[in-house]
This record gives structure tokens, sequence and C-alpha cells, in this order.
């Protein structure tokens, strides 16, 4: 089992440079890194990728298609697809996503992992230890959609 990683200067790195501390700042309290702090950060991470068209499963998606259209609802839930177990220093993460037709999935997916491994522990410090990825579905553009425009390589 995980257990929730504690923030302090000395396994940020240390002081920073140029101020002067009195005293530890660890000393002070501890801060902890919430598991839905994580969650948006591999979503916005995942969704960032080119190739990913959308997080989640069918029923996922039609419940945020519907909430999108709801006033008040709160629009995209920037977790759909996600989740994540945070432990003391360590995090796992499981996505569910969406590509677009036409890209190299397995391209798209080690993109995924490598953005979102980048961002969680850039962001928190925590070591991410796995990114498991589903692909679950295949976005085709309909005549109405506008497509976007394709590499040649």
């Amino acid at each position: 089992m995980l257990r929730r990683k504690v923030v302090t200067e000395a396994n940020r790195g240390g002081k920073s440079a140029g101020v002067p501390h009195r005293s530890d700042p660890g000393s002070r309290g501890p801060a902890t890194i919430a598991d839905g702090v994580v969650a948006k950060i591999a979503g916005m991470a995942a969704r960032d990728v080119p190739g990913v068209h959308s997080m989640g499963g069918g029923f996922a998606r039609g419940v945020g298609a519907m909430r999108e259209r709801m006033p008040g609802a709160g629009g995209k839930s920037v977790t759909s697809g996600v989740k994540v177990e945070v432990g003391e220093v360590q995090t796992a993460v499981y996505l569910e996503i969406v590509v677009e037709y036409g890209v190299s999935i397995i391209e798209v997916a080690g993109d995924v992992r490598e953005n979102v491994i980048a961002a969680i522990e850039r962001m928190t410090g925590l070591e991410v230890v796995e990114v498991n990825i589903a692909v679950g579905d295949v976005h085709v553009f309909d005549e109405d959609e506008e497509q976007p425009e394709r590499r040649l390589e």
C-alpha cells in the first residue's frame, strides 16, 4: 500500500538559493499531496499529447458529454479516464484514452507516458512507478467535423 508523501525542503533538493532559512522548513509542518491533485496533473498532461482525442471509457465520455451541456454543471472533468494511487514518495497512474484515427497508437501511448511522468515528477516530486494506459477507442472524424491537419512523415 502506498503512503502519502510529505513534501519538505530536504526532499525537494535543499534550501532555495539566496534565501536564508532559520530552521528546516520541514520541521514547521508537513505538506501532503491529494490524489485529486495528481489525477488532474496526469489528465492535463495526457490531453496535451497530439493524437489523444479524449479520455475515459464510453460510459464516462457519455456522462461527460451530458455534463458539458448542462448549465452550471462545471463542464469537462479533467480527471475523466484517470485513476491514481498516491503514496508517501511514489505514485501509480492508470489512464484510459481515445486516440485519433490514423495515428500510431504505440507512439501516442509512449508520448502520453513520458508527458505524464515528467509533469507529475516536476510538479509534485513524487516518483511515478508506473503509467498504465488503456486505449479504449479510436475516434473517426465525421463529415461534419473538421479534421486536424495530418503531419506527413
